[in-house]
């Protein structure tokens, strides 16, 4: 019971823990272009302001909202998978890349079939209430490789913090990732106090099924949309309806999502997170196997965008 309070009550907790000083984990320059973007799009009488149903910010969750080093975490969730269902498929102890996995060898790439034939594996041929109860339970018992820390504080304190302020100044806040939305929805609410209805990502194709009485829905063995490149305008114009006013991304799975965010009318608010803190996280960019950044950081630097340097901007990078 205990255990179940803390779960429901989580949101609550979270949010005077990044709501008690307005950015205060965001260094000056950075902060005052967020704020001054903010200030003139919501102040009646300003020719910049943007009305309430207009206000759409958009979000990608791996490297922009919490940490994607060593690997995505939802593979991370899916090699665990693997070795929780192996008992069920003993194929797996000669078969590539299954073999190698049981035995705590991690493939240090894998090819996209491969890839994608791990996650359908794991991820599929169940009820969504089954699934759901597989990711609950990994998020909550799970802790990451490298920190030891469980995968819901991995999460970026100043960008709790921004998703906090535009809400506060009545932006909607949608997250656009290229993880499976199914996945997505089960710990992320909770976790940036962002609803699942404005949760957008890529998805299994599902249908209903009625099993053993119980009328479900179903994870099919097949990917129905990739929310990634050029498939994040097309998703947020598909969900929502209507172009972003801010963009966030890391990455140059996101740069045609700022794009489009930065060529709309009126004023347009697009950013990057550069990983640039070895220290307190991981520096990387163009030369990176996750979050690769090269071409996006080009046009960013080109166009205007915000290029947010982690070790110089944020003073913090995890909640305490």
């Amino acid at each position: 019971m205990k255990k179940i309070l803390m779960l429901l009550l989580c949101p609550l907790f979270l949010k005077p823990a990044y709501a008690t000083s307005e950015l205060g984990s965001w260094n000056e320059s950075a902060k005052n272009k967020i704020t001054e973007f903010v200030n003139i799009t919501t102040t009646i009488g300003s020719d910049n302001f943007i009305p309430v149903a207009d206000r759409i910010a958009v979000f990608d969750n791996d490297g922009t909202l919490w940490s994607e080093q060593p690997a995505y975490f939802q593979l991370l969730f899916a090699l665990d998978q693997v070795k929780q269902q192996a008992s069920k498929n003993p194929t797996w102890q000669t078969k590539q890349p299954y073999s190698d996995i049981l035995k705590n060898n991690i493939p240090s790439s894998l090819s996209e079939e491969q890839l994608l034939e791990l996650v359908k594996q794991t991820h599929t041929g169940i009820s969504s209430r089954e699934f759901r109860e597989r990711v609950n339970q990994w998020i909550n018992d799970s802790v990451h490789p490298t920190t030891l820390k469980p995968y819901t504080e991995m999460v970026f304190q100043p960008m709790l913090e921004l998703l906090s302020y535009l809400q506060q100044h009545q932006y909607k806040t949608f997250i656009v990732s290229g993880g499976s939305v199914e996945f997505m929805r089960v710990w992320a609410s909770r976790v940036y106090g962002i609803p699942s209805e404005q949760i957008i990502g890529s998805r299994f194709a599902s249908e209903y099924r009625v099993i053993d009485g119980q009328p479900q829905v179903f994870h099919l063995d097949r990917i129905d949309f990739i929310n990634d490149k050029e498939g994040k305008p097309v998703g947020i114009y598909q969900a929502i309806g209507k172009r972003p006013v801010i963009a966030f991304g890391n990455s140059d799975g996101d740069r045609a999502m700022l794009e489009w965010t930065a060529a709309g009318e009126g004023p347009r608010f697009s950013a990057l997170i550069h990983h640039t803190d070895a220290l307190r996280e991981w520096a990387y960019d163009k030369n990176s196997h996750v979050g690769r950044l090269d071409e996006a950081l080009n046009q960013a630097k080109h166009e205007g965008w915000l290029v947010v340097d982690m070790k110089k901007d944020w003073k913090q990078v995890y909640p305490n």
